[in-house]
């Protein structure tokens, strides 16, 4: 198979589909990678690393789609390269399809087989190809808000772990999923005073278990989180609906009771935001102010952390990408139902329910397509 790696164009967005080592890798099974020049650069992954691998480099995105029977990116497509995509390639990347109704549109008018990286599941019901990401994501929310939190930035000028005879800072972290786990490991590292809610009861007994009583947690419903925020100096919106748009569970009512300086970051934002004040922001204007609360919702956070990053996501999709190179969608889904799971789009079609439902699109079951 033909696969085409281009260049990232999302603001400050430095990841890359592929390290050198799996264009190698797919290129010993036989297949021809093609990559944009300059695309691994924000990953310090240099032209002549993916030359030594095997690859052919192609100077400009349109010549990769043109190419490319199978394109692999980090980010959705933008509109800049709607019109690049072309009837049956198959496109693998993180889509977020319920956030991105055009995007949407366009691959169903031109009948591109899409498969988010989102949305496969393992045989456990997790999201293995989306943990990685949601890690980085993660540790990097609890970064930045302390980060903001100074009063140079914004904030109300608080060091989240104190010093001897000084409170410490309230972190409240709504949603114990990959992200508010490692948001609350570094919360908890920096000393911070940290609040988990979760739906999940045994996943809140998880997390009393891993942190030894080091964090406190709360059962996710409305009465504790109008409790909390008031509150909080960091708010960590963590909640992720495999597919779906996040559920609005911080209201703006709510957020106008914290108190001016505080800091929210919404990781969910790339899934429509958990926090009624949040909008997508970037990295190069990564921030914004609402009655003094300091808001911080990029939606490709782990893009400024490229090197770490793209390592990290071509380790859990590669596995995924080798079986559509070898298999084609067709073969490869019946192969791997979990697999299966990932085709958001398919011959015109929604085939992943959750995104049909939010967006209003017509949904039929990828089985239907394919017989």
């Amino acid at each position: 198979m033909k696969i085409g790696v281009p260049s990232e164009i999302k603001n400050n967005e430095n990841r890359v589909g592929l390290t050198d080592a799996g264009v190698q890798q797919l290129v010993l099974e036989g297949h021809e990678v093609f990559v944009q020049s300059g695309a691994g650069l924000g990953s310090f992954i240099t032209d002549d690393c993916y030359k030594n691998a095997g690859a052919t480099m192609l100077d400009s995105a349109q010549e990769i789609y043109e190419t490319a029977d199978m394109i692999i990116k980090v980010k959705e497509p933008l509109p800049a390269e709607y019109s690049l995509l072309k009837e049956n390639q198959i496109l693998y990347t993180y889509l977020h399809l319920a956030a991105e109704p055009e995007l949407t549109k366009v691959l169903c008018e031109r009948q591109v087989k899409a498969i988010a990286y989102e949305t496969i599941e393992d045989k456990q019901g997790g999201l293995p190809l989306l943990t990685p990401m949601s890690a980085v994501a993660g540790r990097m929310a609890t970064q930045v808000g302390a980060f903001y939190l100074q009063k140079d930035k914004g904030g109300k000028g608080i060091l989240l772990g104190g010093v001897a005879g000084v409170e410490r800072g309230q972190v409240t972290i709504i949603g114990g999923g990959v992200v508010g786990t490692n948001a609350a490991q570094m919360a908890v590292g920096l000393g911070a005073d940290v609040t988990i809610l979760d739906v999940n009861s045994g996943r809140l007994e998880y997390l009393d278990h891993i942190f030894n009583g080091r964090v406190k947690t709360l059962h996710s419903n409305r009465l504790n989180i109008e409790k909390l925020v008031p509150q909080t100096d960091l708010l960590i919106g963590a909640v992720l609906i495999a597919g779906s748009k996040a559920p609005k569970l911080v209201t703006r009512s709510m957020v106008e009771t914290m108190s001016p300086g505080s800091v929210v970051v919404d990781v969910a934002v790339d899934q429509g935001g958990c926090i009624e004040t949040c909008k997508p922001t970037s990295h190069e204007d990564p921030t914004f102010n609402i009655n003094g609360v300091v808001h911080y919702c990029v939606a490709n956070m782990p893009g400024v952390v490229a090197r770490t990053s793209t390592y990290a996501l071509t380790n859990a999709t590669f596995r995924h990408a080798s079986k559509i190179a070898a298999m084609g969608v067709e073969k490869a889904v019946v192969a791997d139902p979990l697999l299966a799971k990932g085709v958001n789009s398919y011959k015109g079609y929604v085939t992943y329910e959750p995104v049909a439902r939010d967006l209003g699109h017509e949904f039929k079951t990828l089985e239907s397509l394919i017989q």
